[in-house]
């Protein structure tokens, strides 16, 4: 941390980080869970879903990874509309928009109508993950923003736990009034988070000073500490072009190595349930409890890994070590049992979804406070193509060779190709700063802070959202 921010907060801040730890972190952290849930409840459904619509396993790798080009298109206006209408109104616009493109997924009867979907409901969920991040940034001290966004994350993993008991005993409700299982797992998982949207309403506030529930006292070291830490870093108002920072090796190397990511995590995301029923013998109840075991697992990987990351402030090590694990995991998998399978998958979600949290903190360290918002919306846009690559070319893998196991070991070949990638990388030490420009101003030349935990916007400007170019 900065010189011009003291590592012991007052008294009153102090007061004001708990109860943001206490109110809006967990309101953030559902949110997340009702998000993922909607994302990648479809690999559940797989089975029963191709079997009514008709569809291949490449039409349906298809569909599933569409959902992920709309996210990158649509990120950055979301972001921009954000600034205008308040952080309150956009969030909740977004959560309501994708829970009733969510529920009218149980309506799907073509392949025509299975794209279009997937296709808005990543519309509907563009600039969600950013625009949470960004909102720590203006909430809490750098101290206190990667406990906060590794808690925030843990949403996701705690969605892939739960996703699958809740959707394998929703998809028994097969013939319940007629309809088909799937059918009653998306409306009712869409109608979730529509009534959550509205919870979120009453209770999310936009800023600091909008808060009711924090004293005078407060708000105002809230805001004084926040501001000094943006100051500190050399904060200025000048915006840098997105495609200019494609000039840098660094941040084409961010781009690679999130993409990789962003590959190997959803590809065992939406093909684990499939992976699982090769077990055989298990109804769809029993599927989901199992494929909720390797999400369990790497719950504990990244709350644990988020909090070393934190201690030792050494990145790179660290998501090298997860890479390696996850590339290990998906490899062991090819040539064990279905039941040593599930375990080797168990290792593969252990190093894959731990590595996002950790990753993110390098590229903070590596660009300065007018860079940071920019480059942050670019390698998190591209980067999130991933998720269309791992399900569209599972599928395509599945129908040509009849089995997952070719996609599994080409997981094997991206983590380890992703962890070689890191040790090329500046950034993720606690003195790795490297910054565009100096500012002419004294502040901007003071030292830099110190870096943050997991999260994806640490050196955000105060005056633009994480998706401006």
């Amino acid at each position: 941390m900065s010189a011009a921010v003291p590592e012991t907060h007052s008294p009153a801040v102090r007061s004001a980080i708990h109860k943001i730890f206490r109110r809006v972190v967990p309101l953030f952290f559902v949110m997340f869970v009702a998000n993922y849930m909607d994302r990648v409840n479809l690999g559940f459904a797989q089975d029963e879903l191709r079997a009514d619509v008709g569809l291949s396993a490449a039409a349906f790798g298809l569909g599933a990874g569409v959902f992920f080009i709309a996210y990158a298109l649509f990120e950055v206006p979301s972001n921009m509309l954000m600034e205008r209408f308040g952080a309150k109104v956009w969030l909740t616009r977004i959560m309501i928009s994708w829970g009733v493109v969510a529920t009218a997924m149980a309506f799907v009867d073509s392949a025509g109508m299975f794209y279009a979907l997937r296709f808005l409901l990543g519309v509907a969920e563009a600039g969600f993950f950013p625009a949470v991040i960004y909102y720590f940034s203006r909430w809490l001290p750098d101290s206190h923003r990667g406990r906060a966004t590794s808690i925030f994350l843990m949403g996701s993993g705690t969605a892939t736990v739960i996703v699958g008991p809740i959707s394998g005993a929703l998809l028994e409700m097969h013939g319940v009034w007629g309809h088909s299982g799937w059918q009653w797992m998306f409306f009712i998982e869409g109608v979730f988070s529509v009534v959550l949207g509205f919870v979120v309403y009453r209770f999310l506030d936009s800023g600091v000073e909008e808060a009711t529930w924090l004293t005078r006292e407060e708000k105002a070291g809230l805001v004084e500490v926040i501001a000094a830490e943006q100051e500190a870093r050399g904060t200025a108002h000048a915006r840098v072009s997105r495609w200019k920072l494609l000039a840098d090796p660094q941040i084409l190397l961010f781009l690679w190595i999130y993409f990789a990511i962003n590959v190997a995590l959803y590809a065992v995301t939406f093909w684990l349930p499939s992976i699982v029923d090769d077990i055989g013998g298990l109804s769809a109840f029993q599927v989901g409890l199992l494929t909720s075991v390797p999400w369990l697992c790497a719950i504990v990987a990244v709350y644990v890994s988020g909090r070393i990351s934190d201690r030792i402030g050494k990145r790179r090590p660290i998501l090298v070590g997860l890479l390696l694990l996850g590339g290990c995991g998906t490899l062991l998998a090819v040539f064990v049992s279905p039941w040593a399978g599930l375990g080797a998958l168990c290792l593969a979600a252990m190093g894959f979804k731990p590595a996002s949290p950790i990753f993110w903190t390098i590229p903070q360290s590596y660009l300065d406070a007018r860079a940071a918002a920019p480059g942050i919306a670019l390698v998190n846009s591209i980067g999130n193509l991933g998720g269309f690559v791992a399900p569209t070319a599972f599928g395509v893998i599945e129908d040509t060779t009849g089995s997952t196991k070719g996609g599994l070991v080409g997981l094997t070949v991206v983590g380890f190709l992703a962890a070689l990638s890191v040790l090329l990388v500046r950034g993720g030490g606690r003195n790795d700063r490297v910054r565009t420009r100096p500012a002419k101003s004294p502040a901007a030349q003071a030292p830099p802070a110190s870096e943050a935990s997991p999260g994806a916007a640490r050196a955000m400007p105060p005056a633009q959202g994480p998706a401006t170019a």
